[in-house]
């Protein structure tokens, strides 16, 4: 961990605290960088399913599963 000095709105900070269910300030930043990380894994993995047709195997990948 790096300690450093950052200026925040103490009001947005205690708005996500409360959302996180977050006790302390750097609890609260830990949390939303993480929440941030998280929704981009999401949005990445949604796009993906969008553009491969949906989750599962594909026709080619159950083709093979089936043959002996």
């Amino acid at each position: 961990m790096t300690k450093t000095s950052l200026s925040i709105d103490r009001e947005k900070a205690e708005a996500a605290a409360k959302l996180l269910g977050t006790p302390t300030l750097t609890a609260t930043i830990d949390a939303a960088l993480t929440e941030v990380i998280d929704a981009d894994r999401r949005r990445r993995l949604l796009e993906r399913i969008e553009r491969d047709g949906g989750i599962g195997p594909t026709d080619e990948e159950r083709r093979r599963l089936r043959s002996p």
